[in-house]
């Protein structure tokens, strides 16, 4: 595996000249799950997609969507560019990363901006092309909002959801045997979250996808709940696994590694396969 093993820290500047590829593929990962979730959300709950007419049932329609956005995850991840940049996609990730110490502070400061713009960029995009039906109350530019049970019970949720996702991705990121298999954990929790969890908050796990489809519909209900809930959620599982394992069990920040991609991280992953 080609890796970069360089321990010294980056300025501004330099992060910016040696490792702005993988920051605009963190842009555009986010940006293409956004413009995903927006049109499978016009085809499956839009009243006049033949999709929404023909499946009546709406939990079979959110089935679906869990697949679909499952699917739209792995296709990112394992795309060149995923394998490059890791495929955070997500600001909570990326600072868990940070407080492990598999990630340099100017990397990540430049992640979580070029997140928050994939998002926002995402949704723009999905709103040229897609247009009204993209934003009919139905649809509404697929934000996530708390449920019935109100905010309370949305950050719970998002707290649980996403508490288990980082403990899952590294558990599995950092095993010998189960290490190539992340990003099919890490896409089987989107499909069964979006499956049963989105009623009670919509289920985002993810403060820049929240805010790309609620700049969108100008919905901006209970948006704490977005930016507090994962981030803390995520922060905690990393501790946690760090109590238990030690921080040296804690390999690389990438979600999918098994790759000949170059990597920018503080990197450990060849150290699985020569115990």
């Amino acid at each position: 595996m080609r890796q970069s093993l360089a321990e010294r820290p980056l300025t501004l500047l330099a992060a910016l000249r040696a490792h702005w590829p993988e920051y605009l593929m963190e842009t555009a990962g986010l940006g293409l799950f956004m413009i995903a979730a927006c049109m499978f959300t016009v085809l499956l709950e839009h009243p006049e997609s033949a999709l929404t007419q023909w499946i009546e049932d709406a939990t079979l329609r959110r089935y679906l969507l869990g697949v679909a956005m499952a699917a739209t995850f792995l296709g990112i991840v394992y795309s060149p560019w995923g394998k490059r940049s890791g495929a955070h996609l997500n600001p909570a990730v990326t600072l868990t990363y940070l407080t492990l110490g598999k990630i340099r502070r100017w990397d990540a400061f430049f992640y979580v901006v070029s997140q928050f713009i994939g998002g926002l960029l995402g949704v723009a995009a999905a709103d040229a092309l897609v247009g009204v039906p993209l934003r009919h109350a139905a649809v509404n530019y697929a934000v996530t909002t708390p449920g019935p049970q109100g905010p309370v019970t949305a950050f719970i949720a998002e707290f649980l959801i996403s508490m288990l996702m980082m403990t899952a991705v590294l558990t599995t990121s950092n095993s010998r045997r189960l290490s190539r298999f992340t990003p099919l954990c890490a896409a089987f929790l989107i499909a069964v979250y979006i499956a049963f969890e989105a009623p009670l908050s919509g289920m985002s796990m993810n403060p820049a996808r929240t805010l790309g489809s609620a700049a969108g519909a100008r919905e901006w209900t209970a948006l704490w709940v977005y930016f507090t809930a994962p981030p803390l959620a995520m922060l905690t599982a990393g501790i946690l696994y760090r109590f238990r394992t030690g921080a040296q069990r804690i390999v690389c920040a990438k979600l999918h590694h098994h790759n000949h991609q170059r990597c920018i991280f503080r990197c450990k992953y060849g150290e699985l396969f020569n115990d």
